[in-house]
């Protein structure tokens, strides 16, 4: 099983570190992140002062760049400021864009670039540590009931409980927030780098998780569900389990609710990605 891709030690409290589109994973945590821990792989921490290229497309070697991100023309010498001293700007520009969206309210507010791209790049495996997580828990619950076949999703009760989060990502203007990535794209590119490598391209993988996410299945209709030894709900069937962090995500909405995060998922990838 791919383990969990993580960020060096640089950050001071040592973080292991999702989208834009991810918009998901918090809906699946029913107990608090535990503290950070230090990752067990870590490449050489860069500056912070610098931003590194991105890698470029060859004729003749691997495959390049498949989803080139060109920052808009007004905002081409806008000042960016450095990775590690990039949460006020980053937020203040969140927080203009999406006013008082309670997805703000659950955004963990250090390292805000840095734990998005590591949230996201880690949407496609089964299991992701705590310490991925760029969303703190949404408020209240998972419900359950009693079905006939056993402990069953309250569908109703959990539909009302990430209602607010998914409106407010479905209501999101996806030409505003490709726009802000394609503005700090090189911040976005810099910490995707530090955890996969200089040739790595974070747009291209941005998109491909967007891809998988639009594979997720139907939420499963009275699923059986069961504790796991930390007291938290997994399904009964190793089938639906074994489904990665992003579809488990979108398989606990209603099925309505999937159908919105997946109309702004595709929405976000025409803003991002080539025909």
């Amino acid at each position: 099983m791919q383990q969990a891709r993580t960020r060096p030690a640089r950050w001071p409290w040592l973080l292991v570190a999702i989208a834009v589109a991810a918009a998901a994973w918090w809906l699946l945590r029913p107990a608090p992140p535990a503290q950070p821990q230090a990752p067990a792989a870590a490449s050489a921490p860069a500056t912070g002062d610098e931003l590194p290229p991105p890698p470029m497309a060859g004729e003749d070697g691997p495959p390049g760049i498949q989803h080139p991100v060109e920052p808009p023309a007004e905002a081409a010498d806008a000042a960016i400021p450095a990775l590690a001293d990039s949460d006020a700007v980053v937020l203040q520009e969140l927080e203009a864009l999406a006013g008082d969206a309670p997805l703000l309210s659950i955004l963990v507010r250090e390292h805000v670039v840095q734990r998005l791209v590591v949230m996201v790049d880690n949407l496609t495996q089964p299991h992701v540590p705590a310490t991925a997580l760029a969303l703190r828990q949404v408020p209240g619950g998972y419900a359950v009931v009693e079905g006939e076949g056993g402990t069953v999703a309250d569908g109703e009760a959990n539909a009302a409980r990430y209602a607010p989060y998914v409106a407010a990502f479905a209501a999101a203007d996806a030409q505003r927030v490709a726009a802000l990535y394609r503005r700090f794209y090189p911040l976005f590119q810099q910490a995707y780098a530090e955890i996969a490598g200089p040739d790595a391209y974070f747009n291209d993988r941005l998109v491909q998780v967007i891809d998988h996410l639009l594979q997720a299945p139907v939420p499963p209709a009275g699923a059986e569900l069961v504790r796991d030894e930390r007291g938290r709900w997994r399904y009964a069937d190793p089938a639906l389990e074994s489904a990665s962090v992003g579809h488990k995500a979108l398989m606990r909405l209603s099925a309505a609710q999937q159908a919105e995060v997946k109309a702004q998922l595709r929405a976000l990838r025409r803003a991002l990605a080539r025909p």
